[in-house]
């Protein structure tokens, strides 16, 4: 049995699609401009920080590395092995961390939720670590918060690309 509608009840319906595709095309509309006037200016801030820390670190600057990182800061070095801001950069301190270059090879992609931000990128390193001198390209993953109007680093993770797998290999050995 088929059951025909009325022509008030499709005159009804057709108006209740149209109504709700308005709907979707203005949240739409509304989202997108909300995103473009927010994101992009923040996305070109958080790059430019991060710019900003890459070479104060080939600098040795490490009061500018030290304003940009939270006191909770942490790195897992690609050793694996965990790192605090003071020892990370009692390390370039000390000459035992000395990033001759470190060079973006890839766009800094930005994820901003809230006061939280991730930033992902390859990059080529030229370090000397513990008097070993080791090139090779990274992935590098970090997580950047906003603090009292801030965007403060918190976390980073690099992930080595070696190029010479002994040399990467024996330069992370630890020292006995």
């Amino acid at each position: 049995m088929v059951r025909r509608l009325s022509k008030q009840s499709v005159t009804m319906w057709r108006t209740l699609a149209a109504v709700g595709v308005a709907l979707m095309v203005a949240g739409a509309v509304v989202a997108a401009s909300s995103a473009s006037s927010a994101s992009p200016s923040q996305t070109e801030r958080l790059r430019a920080i991060e710019t900003t820390r890459l070479q104060a670190l080939v600098d040795a600057d490490t009061a500018t590395v030290r304003n940009l990182t939270a006191p909770d800061f942490q790195l897992i070095n690609p050793a694996g092995v965990p790192l605090s801001r003071d020892e990370f950069l009692g390390g370039v301190d000390a000459g035992v961390l000395d990033f001759v270059a470190i060079e973006p090879r890839s766009p800094i992609a930005v994820r901003l939720s809230g006061d939280s931000a991730t930033l992902r990128y390859q990059s080529a390193y030229d370090v000397v670590v513990g008097g070993t001198h080791v090139t090779h390209e990274a992935w590098t993953t970090e997580l950047y918060e906003r603090r009292d109007g801030r965007w403060l680093l918190v976390w980073e993770q690099t992930t080595a690309i070696p190029n010479d797998l002994d040399l990467f290999l024996e330069s992370i050995k630890p020292v006995s």
